[in-house]
């Protein structure tokens, strides 16, 4: 599985009245912690690979947890790259393995995210701590061949909403929170 994703900042209220006006479907809202892991074996930064927890809190208060694994980025014009993601029953449990396997948390990024449906995509609302607001266009596909028309219609979904591709940040909110932490210090 492939997840192609455009991330570009934006004022979200804009955002979300074009949303209504073209008849997006909401799908709610929800709350994500994400703790990203170091590996004890390679350098995540530097082979561009992502280990993360998140829990996720959805408008109706039940708590779910993923552990994903994010290959490095597949092209030079999005946020394509293979992922691999399962549900893990106990968030604590699951992120000592990891501390006895030598992972170490590197950081955790907390989010507000309002998603909505829009011709086979998915627009996230994103409201980022100590980062900013952003929009994300995502969707899923099976194969690498199916990658380019994936992220081509997703430039022309942000176009429809009034955003500029061409401001795409493919910096992680990990990444961001880092460099706004660095930058702060």
């Amino acid at each position: 599985m492939y997840e192609v994703e455009v991330k570009v900042p934006a004022a979200l209220e804009a955002v979300r009245d074009r949303l209504e006006d073209r008849g997006a479907t909401p799908l709610g809202n929800v709350v994500q912690v994400d703790t990203y892991y170091d590996a004890p074996h390679r350098e995540f930064a530097e082979t561009d690979e992502a280990l993360r927890i998140r829990s996720e809190s959805p408008e109706d208060d039940s708590d779910e947890t993923r552990v994903t694994y994010k290959g490095p980025l597949l092209d030079d014009e999005s946020k394509s790259r293979e992922e691999v993601e399962t549900a893990v029953a106990d968030r604590e449990k699951f992120a000592a393995i990891l501390a006895n396997l030598g992972f170490d948390p590197a950081a955790t990024v907390r989010k507000e995210r309002d998603r909505f449906a829009l011709e086979g995509y998915t627009i996230t609302l994103d409201s980022v701590d100590d980062v900013g607001e952003y929009v994300e266009v995502e969707t899923e596909v099976e194969t690498e061949s199916e990658l380019e028309a994936a992220r081509e219609g997703a430039y022309d979904v942000l176009e429809r909403l009034g955003l500029d591709p061409d401001d795409q940040i493919r910096t992680s909110y990990l990444g961001l929170l880092l460099e706004s932490e660095s930058t702060a210090s």
